[in-house]
Formats: structure tokens, C-alpha cells, sequence
């Protein structure tokens, strides 16, 4: 199982809008310039991550980007669902698909939704705030707190 170059950027950028919380506002161009990620990808995520709630964005004088919510209260998960969809290890167990000739006959079907419950609540255990504390060698260092404490 591998992330998507996006939702990969979209965790590196709202890293590095994390950075920001309770400073000033930053804009895409300065977070495209901390990440090395291209202006039309981080515009994009910008709209994603928006769009998920996760990122408030506003324009004119006095405008920038900044979290929705603290970065303790965002997961990987809600990083990754913001914009790739709900987290499904299969396209089975998703409403309205029925797209795989073996459908009728699986075995395994029915406990496809553990194991995606099971990678989701892992994902949902890293909260943003743990990605973006650094210890004195630049090395993460864990946080505690759940996501939604």
C-alpha cells in the first residue's frame, strides 16, 4: 500500500502550514517555497484541503491560508480523506460499486471493512501537530495526545 504523490504533498503542506499556527497567515506561494512543491500543485491542495475543512482560506488584503482547527485536532486521516476520499483498502466495500467480477462469490468481502477500520483508526491515532513537533536534531518527536483530544 503506498499514499498518492497528493495526499503525500497534502500532508507535507499542511505541515508546513502548521508551522504557522498562531502567527501570521502564509499564502500558497510561501508554502510551495517551504516544500518544494509546484504553485499549481499547492493551489490545488489548497482548494482540497479547504474544501475538507481542514484550511481556511481567505483572499484580499490581510487574506492568507491557515488551519481550520488546531493541528492536535487534525489526523493523517482526515488529511488523506480530504483528498483521496474515504480511506478503502478495495473499491468493494465502497457504496454504489460494483465493479469486480469475483463480487458475488468473495470470501473475503465482508471483512474488507475491518481492515480498512483497522488503517483508517491507525492513520486517525497521527495527528498533525505530531508530524510538526521537531526535537532538537529535527527529528520528530511523538505527541501523546490523541487526534481528538
Amino acid at each position: 500500500m503506498r499514499l498518492s504523490s497528493m495526499a503525500d504533498y497534502a500532508i507535507v503542506t499542511m505541515r508546513a502550514a502548521s508551522r504557522h499556527c498562531g502567527g501570521s497567515r502564509t499564502s500558497a506561494t510561501q508554502l510551495a517555497e517551504e516544500t518544494g512543491i509546484p504553485l499549481p500543485t499547492t493551489q490545488k491542495l489548497i482548494s482540497l484541503l479547504s474544501r475538507g475543512g481542514l484550511l481556511i482560506s481567505m483572499r484580499g488584503a490581510g487574506g492568507g491560508i491557515q488551519l481550520a482547527r488546531p493541528a492536535a485536532a487534525i489526523s493523517l486521516a482526515d488529511i488523506i480523506e480530504a483528498v483521496e476520499g474515504p480511506i478503502a483498502m478495495t473499491a468493494c466495500v465502497e457504496k454504489g460499486r460494483h465493479d469486480c467480477g469475483l463480487e458475488d462469490a468473495c470470501q473475503v468481502r465482508p471483512h474488507w471493512g475491518i481492515v480498512n477500520d483497522a488503517v483508517r483508526g491507525a492513520l486517525n491515532d497521527v495527528s498533525l501537530a505530531s508530524l510538526s513537533s521537531t526535537g532538537p536534531a529535527g527529528l520528530a518527536v511523538p505527541v501523546t495526545e490523541s487526534a481528538h483530544a
